[in-house]
C-alpha cells in the first residue's frame, strides 16, 4: 500500500494524537474515526423536526461547541 504526505496544524496534530491508541499509527486513526460515522450525505433526511425543534437544537450545540472550545483553549493553555 502506497503512501501520502498531508499538512495539518499543530492543534490538528495534537488533536489527532490524542486520539490515537498505543497500538494505532496515524493512518489507522484517521481511518477509525472516518469510518465510526459512515458518509455523512447518508444521514442527511433522515431526522424530521419541527422548526422550533432545530432552532433548540442549533441554539444547545453552538453553546455546547462554544463551552468545549473554552475548555479546549484552556487546556491547551495548561500544557
Amino acid at each position: 500500500m502506497g503512501s501520502k504526505t498531508i499538512t495539518i496544524s499543530e492543534k490538528a496534530y495534537r488533536t489527532l494524537k490524542r486520539e490515537k491508541l498505543e497500538h494505532e499509527s496515524f493512518s489507522d486513526v484517521i481511518i477509525r474515526l472516518t469510518k465510526r460515522f459512515g458518509k455523512i450525505m447518508e444521514s442527511f433526511g433522515k431526522w424530521e423536526m419541527s422548526d422550533e425543534e432545530e432552532k433548540k437544537m442549533k441554539k444547545d450545540l453552538n453553546e455546547a461547541w462554544d463551552s468545549w472550545s473554552k475548555d479546549f483553549d484552556q487546556m491547551e493553555k495548561n500544557r
